[in-house]
Parts: structure tokens; C-alpha cells; sequence
């Protein structure tokens, strides 16, 4: 899974201010967010994979390394409307999805923190089907203040940051006025996400599973 691991850190530094300015220049490039996110973010993802080996759930993700990938999760499109699954699978179908269009690892040391780094990546459609938040750009800054709560990745607070700068007047105070506080509650008040084996819970009710690990999803916009 490591594809260029081991760069020096002036190397690292040189890739992360790279992939800083092009992501904040074009915050659709999947490519340069992600390596951004790798080259930042070694510290956090080591005390990710700590959690992650404390937690029996989590050892299990460990251990078989599951990978959101269509092989794997094709059969969510057949589970009973109400599941988690089901729900996912709405969720990629509607927008046009695909579990596998998501960017190779290539800046980690270990192929431990490399996998960390990938489940980090693929879980995230994960993460927008059970808090309830839509793809734009308003949804994808709320997603990030969970995970940076969750994982406390520096790409998170810039992608926050990088993100809100290109609100307009409207969505800067809806931000700020309704996303922003219930996703810091929201960050804080579920449980440890990254020792979740998602999979493992496609087949159980949606809000069972919501209720199960803590999560609030986004309230309607008054």
C-alpha cells in the first residue's frame, strides 16, 4: 500500500505546501487533499492507530482490513430499505458515487499507518450517511470539524479554513449559525468513529446504528 513512503521531511514539507496551494486553489482536486492530508498528518494518524489497537472493534479493522472498495460493499444496494447499508447506498447512487474512485496512500512510512491513512479516506462516505450532511461545500466543511475532532488531522482545520473563504455572505452566516456549532457538539459526543467496523453493521437500522455510536445527525435548516 505505500507507494513513495519514507520522503525526507524537507521532501514531506515541500509536497505539503505544494498540495496546500493547489488544494486551496482547487478544493475539488481529491489528489492534492489527500497528500496533504498524509504529509501532515503522520502524528495523528500513529495516535489513530493507538485507539485503534485498544479497541476490540478496532483491532478487528486491523486485522482484516477491510477496504470500501465495489467488491466489498456492492451488496449494500440489496439490504432492506431501513439499513445502514441501504442507506449508503442511496447516498453514493444519488450523487453518482463510487467507492472506488478514492486516491492510493503514497506518503506513509509503514503499511500499518499507510492502511490507517487509506480507512481514514474510505470511511468518509461512511461518516456523511450517518451525520446526514449533503456533498456541498457547506457539508463537506461541517464533515471536516467532525473529523478533525475525530482525528485531529491538520487538512481537517485547513480544509475547514480554505473552505468557509470561499463562502458566500448567505452560506458564511448559515455555517456558522447552524453546521458549525451542532458539529462541534457532534464531534465530541459520538464514539471513538475510526474503531468502527462499518461493514460489520450495513445489515442493522439506520437510527440503530446512529444510536449506538453516538451520532446526532444534522438537524433541518430552520
Amino acid at each position: 500500500m505505500i507507494v513513495g513512503g519514507g520522503l525526507k521531511r524537507w521532501q514531506q514539507a515541500a509536497v505539503a505546501v505544494g498540495s496546500a496551494v493547489g488544494a486551496l486553489l482547487d478544493p475539488r482536486r481529491a489528489d492534492l487533499i489527500a497528500a496533504l492530508g498524509e504529509t501532515t498528518g503522520k502524528p495523528a494518524f500513529e495516535k489513530v492507530l493507538q485507539r485503534m489497537q485498544s479497541s476490540p472493534e478496532g483491532r478487528g479493522v486491523l486485522l482484516e482490513r477491510p477496504r470500501v472498495i465495489s467488491a466489498n460493499v456492492g451488496h449494500a444496494w440489496d439490504l432492506p430499505e431501513n439499513t445502514f447499508g441501504a442507506a449508503y447506498a442511496r447516498f453514493m447512487g444519488s450523487r453518482n458515487f463510487s467507492p472506488d474512485d478514492r486516491p492510493p496512500v503514497r506518503f506513509m512510512d509503514t503499511d500499518e499507518l499507510a492502511y490507517v491513512a487509506m480507512r481514514a479516506r474510505e470511511v468518509h462516505d461512511f461518516w456523511h450517511t450517518l451525520f446526514g450532511l449533503p456533498t456541498n461545500l457547506i457539508g463537506e466543511s461541517a464533515l471536516k470539524v467532525i473529523e478533525f475532532e475525530q482525528m485531529y488531522l491538520p487538512m481537517c482545520l485547513l480544509s475547514v479554513i480554505g473552505g468557509t473563504a470561499r463562502f458566500s455572505e448567505k452560506q458564511r452566516k448559515l455555517f456558522y449559525q447552524h453546521y458549525f456549532p451542532w458539529a462541534i457538539r457532534a464531534g465530541v459526543q459520538c464514539t471513538d468513529l475510526m474503531c468502527v467496523y462499518y461493514e460489520r453493521h450495513f445489515h442493522e437500522d439506520l437510527e440503530d446504528v446512529r444510536r449506538k455510536l453516538g451520532i446526532v445527525p444534522v438537524p433541518p435548516v430552520p
